[in-house]
């Protein structure tokens, strides 16, 4: 783990918010079969799935393997994909939850380039996305102890272009404000306002006194898996250099559903994360700020890539609902009554 090094800057966040103005891949869709043969010697029935950024396919060979080939003809995939495929492989064979495996190509790489398009190929998790399970104390604890133990083994490793532009880096939460014209008005619009006021004002100038380090950074329950070896993570696309507790907060933010419960049942996450790594003074008073924070930048984010893609907006906004939600209950806690439902929720064990 290390110290604070983000590149909080104007200049950050416009080329991440540039990023994510393009639309996703869509140009070598029939070049797919070509380079899964010429760098990995594999051919298989391919099936192209819904991705932001790049163009993510799923593969199914003759022998029943399912693997995804991720490709992309953008200049800064080159940095996304290399950050993606190293930490892939640099969590491999820890303990505590299940990852994808990269395969290496024929040379021996963990990625490829090849005309102005380069790419990496995982093996598939078989399971079920979080999103579609009964989220039980029991699985929600289970998740976030696992979620602590790949937070453990990505600790550790040093990877390339962790400051790369990436919109969902907590560096450009001070600037996500300009996308509120997009939001409809009414009480999440002025919610909204006000978690992002006290992170800026009240969060932002603490973040010195967490732990850094490589970090997932998108732990939704679509990128969270139920599989016969445990729980699993997949789509490390958003992964850089943040605060440790950042994994924590989009996790729970994400859990926050039952507006009779003080962090809406985001408790047995919390608590289970804090099994395997316990929470610091700072961070148990920082945690449900980062939550709403979280919450409110996935509402900004989405609505405005909404605005800009039509089309694609139902895909897009498939969180939103639930950030929205899960901002109306945790509204009603400050940072005083916030710390202190995060305390009294370390105790929770299913």
């Amino acid at each position: 783990m290390t110290a604070r090094n983000d590149p909080a800057t104007e200049a950050y966040f416009r080329a991440a918010a540039a990023v994510l103005a393009m639309q996703a891949d869509a140009s070598e869709a029939d070049r797919s079969s070509a380079l899964l043969q010429h760098h990995y010697g594999l051919n298989g029935s391919l099936t192209t799935l819904s991705s932001e950024v790049e163009r993510t396919v799923a593969v199914e060979l003759a022998d029943g393997r399912r693997l995804i080939l991720k490709t992309s003809t953008r200049p800064e995939a080159l940095d996304s994909f290399s950050f993606q495929s190293r930490a892939i492989a640099g969590v491999r064979r820890a303990a505590g939850f299940v990852a994808p495996e990269v395969l290496p190509t024929l040379s021996g790489s963990l990625m490829f380039v090849d005309d102005g398009i380069c790419g990496y190929l995982q093996t598939r998790l078989d399971g079920t996305a979080l999103h579609q399970a009964n989220p039980t104390p029991d699985l929600l604890f289970r998740t976030g102890t696992a979620l602590a133990q790949l937070d453990l083994a990505l600790a550790p490793l040093h990877l390339p272009a962790t400051d790369r532009p990436l919109l969902w880096h907590i560096a450009c939460w001070p600037w996500l404000m300009e996308f509120a014209d997009h939001l409809p008005p009414g009480p999440t619009a002025e919610q909204v306002g006000h978690a992002m006021r006290d992170y800026v004002e009240t969060i932002e100038p603490q973040l010195g006194q967490l732990c850094w380090q490589v970090t997932h950074n998108d732990p939704s329950p679509f990128n969270m898996m139920i599989t016969d070896r445990g729980l699993g993570f997949i789509d490390f696309g958003d992964g850089c250099h943040s605060p440790r507790i950042q994994d924590l907060a989009i996790a729970a933010s994400h859990v926050v559903t039952d507006p009779d419960l003080p962090l809406g049942g985001a408790e047995h996450l919390i608590a289970g994360y804090a099994s395997a790594i316990p929470l610091s003074a700072v961070e148990t008073g920082l945690l449900v700020g980062l939550m709403k924070a979280r919450q409110s930048a996935l509402i900004l984010i989405n609505h405005w890539r909404a605005h800009l893609f039509p089309a694609e907006a139902q895909y897009i906004k498939k969180n939103v609902a639930r950030a929205e939600r899960g901002l109306g209950i945790l509204t009603a806690l400050d940072q005083p009554s916030g710390a202190a439902a995060v305390r009294a929720a370390l105790s929770h064990r299913p």
